[in-house]
């Protein structure tokens, strides 16, 4: 009852959305062009085997790589940022344009320099999932209140003190919020690098099936990319809820 009354809504659209595609889908006839539901749901289980067995652990491997040095840098540049107003005033601004540069354009140049192997798809996915975890650390790290700075202050509290006691505990939840960002754009991240080069993944897979006008071939590795998309995005609210008990309480 509980799930009916948080996600049926959304539930009940999708589902109305899955029926208009079917519907709409038969009257048009056009496979190679927009299969039905339903034959993408046969093909995906007829290419299980490459799906789930190669192309699915070489694209979760990019994603592993790409969010974790982007957890590391990312917030070690916002933690140096908070506390040296020089760094931030030099990188701050570089992070800010370098999302004005379409990471489309910037595929090709990383696949010349490390050519076909996993390292050009990590840096893409890096580009990708760098900016949000930064940045909402970085805001998270300078929004802390000045009335519980003051009283730690008063109480004699160190510079170590005040990052560990205040900062720290204050920017989680912007980190876990730049996290949940990350999380789905990785996957995005991941299908652009191994859409323009690579030997396997989903998103090469799912070139390869356009170039034979396969449509469901297409559709049938980009689901597993959601569902991905959707599992990270869930774990990590969940690890937030379990981290953050404290925000319950208040």
């Amino acid at each position: 009852m509980i799930f009916i009354k948080k996600y049926g809504a959304s539930a009940s659209l999708v589902l109305l959305f899955i029926i208009a595609w079917e519907l709409g889908a038969r009257i048009v006839n056009l496979g190679f062009i927009l299969p039905t539901p339903t034959d993408v749901l046969r093909k995906l289980w007829e290419l299980k085997e490459p799906l789930f067995l190669e192309h699915l652990p070489a694209t979760l491997l990019i994603i592993g790589i790409g969010l974790m040095l982007s957890i590391v840098c990312g917030v070690g540049l916002a933690v140096w940022m908070s506390v040296n107003r020089t760094v931030e005033k030099t990188f701050y601004p570089l992070m800010i344009s370098s999302q004005t540069i379409p990471i489309i354009a910037l595929a090709p140049i990383f696949v010349l320099w490390f050519g076909y192997s996993i390292w050009s798809k990590v840096v893409v996915t890096v580009l990708i999932t760098f900016f949000p975890i930064t940045v909402n650390t970085y805001d998270g790290l300078k929004a802390t209140s000045k009335e519980y700075r003051e009283l730690l202050l008063t109480m004699g509290a160190s510079k170590k003190d005040l990052f560990f006691k205040l900062q720290v505990p204050g920017s989680a939840p912007h980190f876990f919020s730049g996290l949940k960002v990350a999380v789905t754009m990785s996957v995005i991240g991941a299908a652009i690098g191994e859409w323009i080069g690579a030997q396997a993944g989903l998103g090469y897979f799912s070139r390869r099936m356009m170039t034979q006008f396969d449509g469901a071939g297409v559709f049938a590795p980009i689901i597993i990319l959601s569902a991905v998309g959707i599992l990270l995005f869930v774990s990590v609210s969940l690890l937030e809820k379990r981290t953050l008990k404290w925000r319950k309480s208040e």
